[in-house]
């Protein structure tokens, strides 16, 4: 090839889009730069803008705690009271209610669909009159916080596929949380803890309960940071936050200035916005050194607040209790979304027995958490939700006595409470046929509730998008439609 040759075949190669991975990479190292002076930040309270150049309209809330009854929680048991179920009990579930609806495979071969009245008292709760069952006396003395949706429903049958849609609008992997959406698209308020955070204890409920996949708090193809970070209940909090033997902080400092010294110029070079990811990632960590330990130092709290949460000096608590209060401190610290994952709700069998247990980790701290973000003035602007994946079904799974049943997945109708920020309070909305089986008012589809989430946020879910593979992507994909009729 002529040296003329060469120097148009180079020229050649300066493509649009290598212009603008250059011009990222520029963006990149002010990014560096910001994250070295935090001086240079805007954001008020030292945290950082995200994509959007200002939200869409007037948030009523700035941030989000998720507490994710992973596995499937009995909407029947627990919240949608049913008394008529009683003279049912034991009959076969009508063909005319069940609809040829699908099966999982754990009942598509049973002969018989028993139907299954709740075996647990209910009573009525506060000014709001709502039903709770006996399980869960402490969320239902808060009755008149909480907003109740009985309408919610899924097309997924089956856990992995069901968490996947809830957390990432999509029953298949690859797509970004929630929360990896509003870090990317609103940033965070504080620069010394990551603005998506990750939490999870195993219940007493189903001890093989189906596994966590990390990739339901994964930012899919958004940039590596805004991933949520997984807090540990044992030993570090976050994995290798800590300085390896022999290293102290100074020398920490130096090796990561050079660090990124050298990943700026790999980002000059390339323009590869995950070289950008990985130098806010390593800063994030070397902040978090030292705002992570006062951050679940719980020396600080009262004893009244150890003992309202049900936290446990030996630990014996199951971990939900103490997630429950540090997922409080996380939002007064500016942490914009905290999702706790409670594993053992799946219960095909020994359902009585197993989601006592279930309840009992769970009601003290939900209540306590609640009730604690009210008196501090923080549920004014932070939305607290509780539900899972889907529902379970009105039939038994397996035989049915007189003591004993399980229930399989069911995802056409199932229960969520939320409570805070732009919500009405004390208030119930939607509601199923007589056997809990299928939606008769106001139905919340999966898409229908994160768009409402991101309204509230102060995002319309229909901006929010993404630039991946040639096309647009969004939370709630081509669908959703905020939902008016419970926003106060």
């Amino acid at each position: 090839m002529e040296h003329g040759s060469f120097h148009e075949a180079r020229a050649r190669l300066l493509t649009r889009r290598h212009f603008f991975g250059r011009m990222s990479a520029g963006i990149g190292t002010a990014a560096l730069a910001s994250v070295m002076n935090p001086g240079l930040l805007s954001a008020a309270g030292g945290g950082s803008h995200g994509a959007l150049p200002g939200l869409h309209f007037a948030p009523k809330a700035k941030r989000v705690i998720w507490l994710f009854m992973s596995g499937g929680p009995s909407h029947i048991d627990l919240f949608d009271y049913k008394p008529g179920l009683k003279k049912h009990h034991g009959e076969e579930l009508p063909a005319s209610i069940r609809m040829g609806q699908r099966l999982t495979g754990m009942t598509s071969g049973q002969s018989k669909f028993p139907c299954v009245a709740p075996m647990f008292e209910w009573r009525q709760h506060g000014r709001s009159g709502l039903w709770v069952s006996e399980l869960l006396p402490s969320m239902g003395r808060m009755a008149d916080d909480w907003c109740v949706v009985k309408s919610m429903w899924t097309e997924a049958i089956n856990h992995d596929p069901a968490v996947t849609f809830i957390q990432t609008g999509h029953q298949q992997a690859g797509r970004p949380a929630l929360g990896s959406w509003l870090s990317y698209g609103i940033g965070s308020e504080n620069q010394q803890l990551p603005g998506f955070v990750v939490m999870i204890s195993q219940g007493s409920g189903n001890k093989t309960d189906q596994p966590l996949s990390t990739r339901y708090w994964g930012s899919g193809f958004l940039p590596g940071q805004h991933q949520g970070v997984r807090f540990r209940s044992q030993g570090d909090p976050v994995l290798y936050l800590s300085n390896p033997d022999g290293m102290d902080d100074p020398t920490r400092r130096r090796m990561l200035d050079a660090t990124g010294a050298l990943n700026a110029l790999a980002s000059e070079s390339f323009g590869d916005p995950e070289i950008d990811a990985r130098i806010a990632q390593y800063e994030m960590a070397y902040r978090m050194q030292a705002s992570v330990p006062e951050l679940t130092d719980l020396k600080g709290e009262s004893a009244a607040t150890l003992e309202a949460y049900g936290v446990r000096a030996d630990g014996k608590d199951g971990g939900f209790a103490r997630n429950c209060l540090l997922a409080r401190r996380m939002v007064e610290r500016g942490v914009r979304f905290v999702q706790l994952f409670h594993r053992g709700w799946d219960q095909h069998g020994d359902l009585p027995r197993q989601i006592r247990g279930q309840c009992e980790d769970v009601d003290r701290p939900t209540a306590a958490l609640l009730e604690d973000l009210k008196q501090r003035g923080l549920l004014e602007d932070t939305l607290l939700v509780w539900g899972g994946e889907f529902g379970r079904t009105v039939y038994s799974q397996g035989a049915l006595s007189k003591d004993n049943h399980g229930r399989d997945h069911h995802g056409r109708c199932y229960t969520l409470l939320m409570a805070g920020a732009g919500l009405k309070a004390g208030f119930t909305y939607g509601a199923t046929d007589d056997y809990c089986y299928n939606i008769v008012e106001n139905p919340v589809h999966v898409h229908d509730l994160n768009a409402t989430l991101l309204h509230l946020m102060g995002v319309d879910h229909t901006r929010l998008t993404f630039r991946f593979q040639g096309r647009n992507f969004r939370l709630t994909d081509v669908h959703g439609e905020v939902v008016k009729g419970f926003l106060a």
